[in-house]
C-alpha cells in the first residue's frame, strides 16, 4: 500500500470518528440554526441530513449552478466568493461552524449566488432543496427561523454596503485646478 493510500485511509478514519451522526450531540447546538426548536421538530430535521467528511479545498457549490441543498459547515470554515464580470474571484466571507450556506438559492428555486468552498478539512452536512421544502411546509416554527435568519442574512449585506458606499464617499474630493 502506497504512502498516499495509508495517509487517505488514517484520514478517512479520523474523519468517520469525528463525525457527529446526529445534530443533539454537537456542543455548539446552542449557537445554531433551529436549535429552539421544539424537540420532535429537530428530530425531523435531523433524519433529513447527510453528513459527509470534506477536505480543504472542497467546493460545495458554484456560483451559477441550479440549487440543489443546503449544506452546514458541522466544523471548520468555508470562503464564500463571487466572480467578477474580469472573471476573478472576489472573496465576501468566511462562513465558520454551523453557519447554513445555499438556503435562499434553495428557496428561491434558483442558482447559487456565489461559490463555497471548504478551508479547512472538516465534516458538512447537507440537506437536499425537496427534503428541506417538505420539511418547511409541515413544520411552520421552523419556517420562522429561516425567515429570520434570511433577514439578518439581509441586514448584514445591507451593513456592507452601507459601509463601502460611505467610505467612498468621505474620500476627499480633488477640485480641478481653477475650478
Amino acid at each position: 500500500m502506497s504512502l498516499f493510500s495509508r495517509s487517505r485511509l488514517r484520514y478517512q478514519r479520523t474523519m468517520r470518528r469525528s463525525i457527529q451522526q446526529s445534530c443533539f450531540d454537537c456542543g455548539m447546538r446552542p449557537d445554531r440554526l433551529f436549535a429552539d426548536l421544539p424537540a420532535n421538530t429537530r428530530e425531523a430535521l435531523d433524519s433529513l441530513k447527510t453528513v459527509s467528511p470534506c477536505r480543504q479545498g472542497s467546493i460545495l457549490f458554484r456560483e451559477g449552478e441550479a440549487a440543489r441543498g443546503i449544506f452546514v459547515l458541522c466544523e471548520g470554515r468555508a470562503s464564500v466568493s463571487v466572480c467578477s464580470e474580469s472573471g476573478r474571484r472576489l472573496a465576501l466571507r468566511v462562513a465558520g461552524p454551523g453557519e447554513v450556506l445555499g438556503l435562499s438559492a434553495c428557496l428561491s428555486s434558483g442558482s447559487y449566488e456565489v461559490t463555497a468552498e471548504t478551508l479547512d478539512d472538516a465534516p458538512v452536512a447537507s440537506i437536499r432543496r425537496e427534503d428541506l421544502l417538505r420539511f418547511l411546509c409541515h413544520h411552520h416554527e421552523a419556517c420562522l427561523q429561516v425567515a429570520h435568519l434570511l433577514s439578518q442574512d439581509l441586514h448584514i449585506a445591507y451593513h456592507r454596503l452601507r459601509s463601502i458606499g460611505w467610505g467612498r464617499l468621505r474620500r476627499p474630493r480633488v477640485r480641478p485646478v481653477g475650478g
